[in-house]
């Protein structure tokens, strides 16, 4: 397609290049008080010469965004990228010129929840092997698939591609069971489809397994073999989401030794895999090359979704698609920029306290604060939805996407504070279960002031152990000893109490992080109650 640049005949305000090719219609391109000019897949050269006229850029894949290109554009306010992914566009260096960059994260969801249908029937009925085996000129009518109605599904991660795979595998007559310990009872009550509090829980259960997760240090290889094993003979595993998430040489093993009936596949660790990888032989799975997005629907809509998301931002709302969040200005960041570093170590800790499915963030601001407390509430939302969202929560959309999760956002406001000249108070509901932490900030230092009902002044930086104990002599030292033996430093060391003989609890600031064992030997201890890991260098 050549070039394309539409007005309606009135007074353009903002000029809009989309330089790589998409779907999209003069009929798409045509708003009012937009220039925007289409050019497929238009060379590098071409970019930086025509960028400095415009105020938007809109992208897919092909097109380097970064700092060369950014800078030849300096009236550029919005970056736009036709899809998820933002590899290709360099936020950071976005980010320090202020220039918002979106995303269309909507557009492929239903793709890509079909095609995991898809997987998931071709797979219980031997499509592609018949499909061979018939273009080999074998006629083989012996073979018996799986029906899918009355079965049951697993659905690891409840986003929005597992929802929607939710709502088809219903219309299919399938009961449905999902595990997503981010997500609140609501949105599984609103689907109607069973709640598994563990993974471990859920796989003995179902006869279909199928993963919606990003690719996290939690979630990579989270399917492995003695997960497997935990299902029933005869499954099927669908991995449509990310490679990776499901180990491979473990499934290949299930598969040979009949301990899984067949599997989907759309996604690899290594893309494209390498010819001797052990699933490409197998009659027993189903192919796909990383198709979730690619059906001529989602391809329009990521057009039309991402041209509407930047005419949008042009005229100030940025609520639907924003990956970073524009800086504050430069008198606010003075006033406000230590309590927002604290207000979203609060809200990390938070999720890290052991409740990941929030159904209420309440903030209470006791003492004066220096500026408008609003971004500090945003921040402690930002903390807490870090390592609980596939998306990622910023300024911009850290509120919606609260809301999308049906957490409900209190705050109120006290003029003093007993302790300190100001503090943040956050409290995180999750059903009947509630955890505490408050914080202030020192000489713009921040610091946690309380961790549940415990009194202490922490750094909140690196890594940091906390422990709940019955108070008595050396149990911290028992702790220390332990880490010791592993080779992890201990930097730094906070106790607080109830009473004496009580309960307490402890903080231990590390210089690395402990391994998932090392926690398990802590948790073991007989005189600990609880552990937690904070990770703060996220």
């Amino acid at each position: 397609m050549g070039v394309v640049s539409t007005t309606l005949g009135v007074p353009v305000t903002f000029k809009i290049l989309i330089c790589d090719e998409m779907l999209l219609t003069p009929a798409n391109l045509a708003r009012d008080g937009f220039d925007i000019e289409y050019i497929a897949n238009m060379p590098r050269a071409d970019v930086l010469a025509r960028l400095p006229r415009f105020d938007a850029l809109i992208t897919r894949s092909r097109t380097k965004v970064d700092a060369e290109l950014l800078a030849a554009g300096p009236r550029l306010k919005v970056i736009g990228r036709g899809g998820v992914g933002v590899d290709n566009i360099d936020v950071e260096a976005a980010s320090r010129r202020g220039i918002l960059v979106l995303n269309a994260p909507e557009a492929n969801t239903a793709s890509a929840a079909e095609l995991a249908i898809a997987l998931m029937l071709a797979a219980s009925r031997g499509v592609s092997r018949s499909d061979r085996l018939i273009r080999a000129g074998t006629w083989d009518r012996k073979y018996l698939g799986r029906e899918v109605e009355g079965k049951t599904l697993g659905i690891v991660g409840l986003g929005r591609i597992g929802s929607i795979v939710a709502k088809r595998a219903k219309g299919l007559e399938m009961s449905v069971v999902a595990y997503d310990p981010y997500i609140g009872d609501t949105r599984f009550e609103v689907l109607g489809i069973a709640r598994a509090r563990t993974l471990d829980e859920m796989l003995p259960r179902i006869d279909v397994l199928t993963v919606h997760t990003p690719a996290t240090e939690e979630t990579v290889g989270m399917i492995g073999p003695k997960e497997i094993e935990a299902m029933k003979r005869g499954a099927i595993i669908v991995n449509a989401a990310r490679g990776g998430i499901v180990q491979e040489k473990a499934l290949a093993a299930a598969l040979t030794d009949g301990h899984l009936f067949a599997a989907g596949v759309d996604v690899f660790t290594d893309e494209p895999p390498p010819a001797d990888h052990p699933l490409l032989a197998r009659d027993d799975v189903v192919l796909t090359a990383h198709l979730g997005a690619n059906t001529s629907e989602a391809q329009a809509r990521v057009g039309v979704e991402i041209v509407d998301s930047v005419c949008n931002a042009l005229h100030g709302d940025v609520s639907r698609g924003a990956i970073n969040a524009p800086a504050l200005d430069a008198a606010t960041m003075d006033k406000l920029g230590p309590y927002l570093v604290l207000a979203e170590r609060m809200g990390q800790m938070l999720s890290q306290l052991g409740l990941k499915a929030a159904s209420e963030i309440e903030i209470e601001f006791a003492g004066r604060f220096p500026g408008d407390t609003q971004p500090i509430f945003t921040s402690v939302i930002v903390g807490y939805l870090k390592s609980v969202t596939d998306q990622r929560p910023n300024l911009i959309n850290a509120r919606s996407l609260a809301k999308e999760r049906g957490i409900m956002l209190t705050q109120r406001a006290t003029e003093t504070s007993a302790d300190y000249a100001n503090e943040v108070r956050v409290t995180l509901h999750d059903g009947e279960r509630v955890r505490r932490v408050s914080g202030t900030v020192f000489g713009r230092q921040p610091r946690l002031t309380r961790i549940k009902t415990y009194r202490m002044e922490l750094p909140p930086e690196g890594f940091v152990l906390i422990c709940t104990n019955v108070d008595k002599p050396g149990v911290v030292g028992r702790v220390g000893t332990l880490l010791g033996s592993n080779g992890i430093n201990i930097a730094g060391m906070q106790l607080g109490r109830a009473d004496p003989g009580g309960q307490a609890l402890f903080t231990l600031s590390l210089d690395s992080k402990p391994s998932a064992a090392v926690i398990d030997a802590i948790r073991a201890m007989d005189v600990i109650e609880s552990v937690f890991l904070a990770d703060f260098t996220a």
